[in-house]
Order: structure tokens, then sequence, then C-alpha cells
């Protein structure tokens, strides 16, 4: 891939290896990081968009992400608002200081391995060994064997009506979303959906977001030109008497489980924060991405469940639920938005294929999904237990916080030590880490404790004692 420097372009060529046990984006990252510190890429320097990137390796958007998220979290790149990533200035690599050592001085080279990666704790990872591969095959099987040739022209511009009214009874009866068929739209992915949301909605807007928050979402936002403005959270989820400060109207927020905090919205301050978006006339986009997995007390029922004046437009995906490759997501209007979504937006085709849609629903219609769903409600919960379990040696150092919901929790240290030497420490014991400033969109001003983000979902319960064993080994050294 060619990318610029003074003026010149030259080639970053990552060869990918599709077999063996390395994650593709662990290549991507490692192979970025590499060129940095052996003086390839230099400071300043731009590097490919994600998009550009994911298509020139013919790989998902979102494994090229968590390749520069991790780059993030680890300090080698930086995210310039609307302009992109860029390489952060570093120590001199030690290749250039020896090829600048003169002809009369000794070069002494010191061999430096990087240790391999054993256990990758990555709060985005899923588990596939449960996925019922036999019932997906024998329903795409039967979908395309069946003589439904209109299956093979182009569908509704929403999704079709079919399977957007089995979502509709499934939210209706997981998470007490009120909508018709006609409110919902499905697209391949939330980046799609947020994309054909600025479309609805216009571009002159201001969002409010949490900080930390989503990154990805908030990098859509500012693609799409709205002003971004963070606010301040406590222990209830964002704190609406600031957000009342600002000129936003519009707000994104992950209420029944904040990602990555974990924190739970009460009731209380649900309604506070739909009291503000009457008052402003201002929308509110509940992005509810993992509630699916709880693990204590019953699910937390939406927002949208709790508007009564159409301010909630609520957004949902399948990608942890059923697999990330699945692509689906899906989106539920207000009414009062509907209309311009026609004049805006009712010529786009729905990017998801009429066949994939077939699949999904009769995985959802025929109890497929529900019995696949609680089976891994077991499995991550097991995971979960035994995560907390295998962490009781650091509770005398670190705080346990986010638990009991969605698929990481996080660590927070007691004593003042820096999150990047906690990250670093576990990396020389061969465990990946994330850092909690690497999800952080703006300076909060907040002196945070380090935290860390432990994921489970991606390993087994013997991985994540394993794991945890050499993070405690690392983490004793660190702190003493």
């Amino acid at each position: 891939m060619g990318k610029g420097y003074g003026g010149i372009m030259y080639d970053m060529t990552i060869r990918l290896q599709t077999k063996g046990s390395t994650c593709l984006y662990e290549q991507i990252y490692a192979h970025i990081r590499q060129e940095i510190e052996e003086g390839r890429l230099l400071s300043g320097e731009r590097l490919p968009s994600t998009r550009s990137m994911a298509e020139y390796l013919q790989v998902s958007r979102s494994t090229v992400d968590y390749a520069y998220e991790q780059l993030l979290s680890e300090g080698y790149i930086e995210s310039r608002p609307c302009k992109g990533y860029f390489v952060c200035t570093i120590e001199e690599p030690l290749q250039i200081a020896e090829r600048r050592v003169s002809p009369g001085q000794v070069s002494v080279k010191a061999e430096i391995t990087e240790p391999e990666i054993l256990y990758d704790f990555s709060p985005h990872a899923v588990d596939m060994s449960l996925f019922p591969y036999s019932v997906w095959k024998r329903i795409t099987r039967e979908v395309v064997s069946m003589e439904n040739r209109d299956m093979f022209l182009q569908g509704e511009p929403q999704g079709d009506y079919e399977l957007r009214s089995t979502i509709g009874k499934y939210l209706h009866s997981s998470r007490g979303v009120e909508c018709a068929p006609e409110q919902i739209i499905i697209g391949a992915g939330n980046d799609y959906l947020l994309l054909l949301l600025e479309k609805i909605l216009g571009r002159n807007h201001c969002i409010a977001m949490e900080n930390p928050t989503y990154r990805r979402a908030y990098r859509i936002f500012k693609s799409c030109g709205y002003r971004v403005q963070t606010v301040a959270m406590d222990e209830s989820g964002l704190q609406v008497s600031k957000l009342r400060k600002t000129r936003a109207d519009l707000v994104y927020v992950m209420p029944s489980h904040q990602f990555p905090l974990g924190t739970v919205m009460p009731v209380g301050r649900r309604a506070e924060l739909l009291g503000w978006a009457v008052e402003q006339k201002a929308c509110i986009i509940e992005d509810d991405y993992d509630s699916e997995f709880r693990f204590r007390g019953k699910p937390i029922p939406s927002l949208q469940s709790a508007d009564k004046q159409g301010s909630v437009i609520y957004m949902g995906t399948f990608s942890k639920a059923i697999a990330p490759a699945i692509r689906v997501s899906y989106m539920v209007l207000p009414p009062t938005l509907l209309q311009a979504y026609k004049e805006n937006c009712g010529f786009y085709s729905c990017t998801v294929s009429r066949i994939d849609q077939k699949v999904l629903n009769e995985f959802i219609a025929g109890g497929y999904f529900e019995r696949y769903l609680n089976r891994m409600r077991k499995c991550y919960r097991t995971k979960h237990d035994a995560l907390l379990e295998a962490l009781r040696p650091l509770q005398e150092h670190f705080r346990i916080a986010g638990e009991h919901a969605g698929l990481h929790i996080l660590l927070e240290a007691k004593l003042p030590v820096a999150e990047q030497a906690l990250i670093q420490a576990a990396r020389e014991e061969g465990v990946v880490v994330y850092g909690l400033k690497g999800y952080e969109v703006e300076e909060s001003g907040e002196a945070r404790p380090a935290t860390i983000l432990l994921g489970f979902g991606g390993l087994s319960t013997e991985e994540i004692g394993e794991g945890i064993d050499k993070i405690c080994k690392a983490w004793k050294k660190l702190i003493g």
C-alpha cells in the first residue's frame, strides 16, 4: 500500500498468514509496530485510513480497527480529529542509531525479541466453539434450494419485511422495545446505520458522547461533520446536569451496559435524560450492543421502552450474540423520523443480502437463536466467574468494576502506577491487555486511576486461569 512521506510514495506490504494461531489483527498490529520501531515509519507520518487498509488487505474493517486501537493504547500512533492516524514521537529506534555509528566506533547490536502472544484478553473477542454450524449450514442449503425467484431480486430498502417483523417481536420480548416493522431498518453493521442516520438527521448537529466511549462511533460522527462534545460520567452514567450545559441536540449513549466502563444507567437517570430530550427537542441514540449477556439479576430494559415522546433511536446488532461475520444490525426509528427517512434515504438499497436475511430470519423464528443464546449465556457466565476467581490474588491492589454483564471487566489500580507500565509488564509475559486510555476520545481532565480492560469472551476457562497467573506474576514485580 502506498503512503506519502516528503512527497515520495513507497509500499507497506503486509503479508497476512491465514493459517496458524495468530489473529489477523495481531499480524497487522505487529507489522505496523515493527515498522515504527525500526524507523521505516517516522514520527508524524500519516497511516492509511482503516477503510483503505481493510480494502487493500481484503479483511473486515473491524480487524484493522482492533489493530489500530491496540497501537493507540500502546502509544505508537495517535488519532487527530478529521485528519486520521499519525505515528507518535518515540525514542530513536535502535536500528537507525546503529546506522549512524561512525566507522571508528564499535556498534553493539542488541537483539530485541518480542515475547510470543500466549493470551489475548480482547474485550471484542467472542467464543465461536458452540456455534451451531450444522444448523446454519442446513438452513442456508434449504433457503438457497427454495424455488423462490424473488429471493434473488432486489428487496425492500429497509430490509425484508419478514425479518423486520421477526426482529420486532424479539426486541419486544427481550428488551421491551415498542415498534412496528415499518420502523426497523436493517443494515450491514452499525457503521452503515450511523452513516445512514446522518442522512436522515442532516449534518448541522452537535452530538454529545460519553467519555470514554466506543471510539468507532466517535470517528463516524466526526467524519459526518458533527460537532462532538464529550460529557463527564459518574457511577450512574452520563451526567445530564453537564449535558444541559452543552449545545448538543443529539446524544449517543449505551445505558444498559456502557462501553468500556460497564456502567448501567439507573431508572432515575434515564428519566432525567428522556426529560432533557423532550425539553430540547433532541434525539437520543441508544446503542444496545451486548444486552443479551447479563449474569446477575434480570435483564435491563431498553431506554426506548420508557420513551413515550419518540425521542429515542434504538440500535442493536447480532455481531456479539451470533457471530461477528454475520454483519447484520438494526435501527428502530421513532415515528417522527420515518418521513425524513423516506424522503432522504428511501432510495438506498439494503446492504444485507436477501439470502442472508432469510437465513437469519429462519434461525431466529425457528427457535435456534434463543437456544444458542442460552448456551452462550451459560458459557460466558462460567468464563466470567472463572476470571473473577482467578483475580482474587490481585484484589489487594486492584478494584474490580463492570462485572456481571457483557464480555469484559475492568481492573482499577489502587496504587499509583502507570497504565502503560501494566500493559507492558503483561506483554513481557506474553499476555495482551487493554488500557482504558485507549478508549478516551478527549482528555477528560480527571485523575483516573490506571484501568485495564480484561475481555474473556475469546478465551477458554483454562486459558483465563493461565493468563491471569502470568499477569499476577508480572504485576506483582511491578507494584511490589
